[in-house]
């Protein structure tokens, strides 16, 4: 077996209607189809691929009562510009840097929850 590519991240919230409008306005996400499960949440995509699984509330789901501790999430993406303007004109949070030797641009963003995001550009 050989992992292909990273499918999607699964997001719990309790401001879905937030979320979903940050994900689509400052990442410039697609709200998409979705399965008809028996919970509320919105599935995003980046071109045809659904990418962020956003699930509102949680409790009674399987793994709720994890602490969990993912760090971060991180996408490729191209017109550094544009989105660094995005951010400005939105006034959005951000810091950028470039780790040693990786021939990246890296801006980190915070969603409404909290949720880290690195947007990596390459240079």
């Amino acid at each position: 077996m050989a992992i292909k590519r990273l499918d999607h991240v699964n997001v719990r919230t309790e401001n879905l209607e937030g979320m979903v409008a940050w994900y689509e306005d400052i990442l410039g996400l697609k709200s998409g189809w979705r399965p008809d499960f028996q919970f509320d949440g919105a599935w995003l995509y980046a071109g045809e691929y659904p990418v962020i699984h956003l699930i509102s509330g949680g409790e009674d789901l399987v793994g709720s009562e994890v602490n969990l501790r993912l760090e971060h999430f991180a996408f490729a993406a191209d017109d550094e510009t544009a989105f660094r303007a995005l951010l400005e004109e939105r006034e959005e949070s951000y810091r950028c840097g470039e780790p040693p030797a990786a021939g990246i641009r890296q801006y980190n963003v915070w969603d409404p929850d909290g949720n880290h995001i690195h947007i990596d550009f390459e240079i």
